[in-house]
């Protein structure tokens, strides 16, 4: 099925005819550096999500995830993030090389409440950034170091929405592939996905850092 669309907004007038404004308190929200609010946060949480974009305007979501307080604050402006062993894929990476500009929220389970970070990254080597990143004995092979320009709360409309944190009661597992059988079946691999499937499991007990 094909669908068409003829009521398309296409200017902030639009827009704004149909959502109206934010209040003063929503407005003043947002700050240029990580107070002791924030801080908190960030040392709290154990998952945060990374957008990028190339040239191309190709954006990319991706997550990261360690013990709680993984992301190190060096001062009110400055983050510094490991890059552990992944797929490496490297989109994060390579959109930083090409755009700096990067948009972070961290979340921490069971607070209904995000941080979200916006700013300009950069990637670097150094060994004293990489040695305040390690992680069971282990340092990351490269860090992205973010020079912050906007952090603010977001409130917890969505989570409440969503229940994301809420426990789910239900007797029916949810019926989803496994990793394996999707890249199986994405790719048109010439493995079984029952193979992969160890591979991937292997993968993640030998080499999260």
């Amino acid at each position: 099925m094909d669908w068409t669309f003829e009521n398309i907004i296409k200017s902030e007038a639009q827009l704004r005819e149909i959502m109206g404004f934010p209040s003063e308190i929503v407005t003043r929200k947002t700050i240029n550096h990580i107070d002791k609010h924030c801080r908190s946060f960030i040392e709290s949480s154990p998952f945060i999500t990374i957008a990028t974009s190339d040239l191309q305007n190709n954006l990319d979501v991706s997550p990261k995830g360690d013990p709680p307080g993984f992301v190190k604050i060096l001062d009110e402006k400055t983050l510094a993030i490991p890059d552990r062993p992944g797929n490496k894929k490297a989109d994060t990476l390579t959109n930083i090389i090409q755009n700096p500009h990067i948009g972070l929220i961290f979340l921490i389970p069971g607070i209904k409440e995000t941080l979200r970070v916006n700013g300009e990254a950069k990637i670097v080597t150094d060994p004293k950034v990489l040695e305040l990143l390690a992680c069971n004995g282990k340092l990351p092979s490269i860090a992205i170091i973010v020079h912050v320009k906007e952090a603010f709360m977001h409130c917890a409309k969505c989570m409440i929405r969503s229940g994301l944190w809420q426990k789910n009661e239900s007797d029916q597992e949810i019926a989803l592939p496994t990793l394996g059988k999707a890249l199986v079946d994405h790719g048109n691999l010439d493995i079984s996905y029952q193979t992969l499937d160890e591979m991937i499991k292997m993968d993640e007990k030998t080499n999260l850092y």
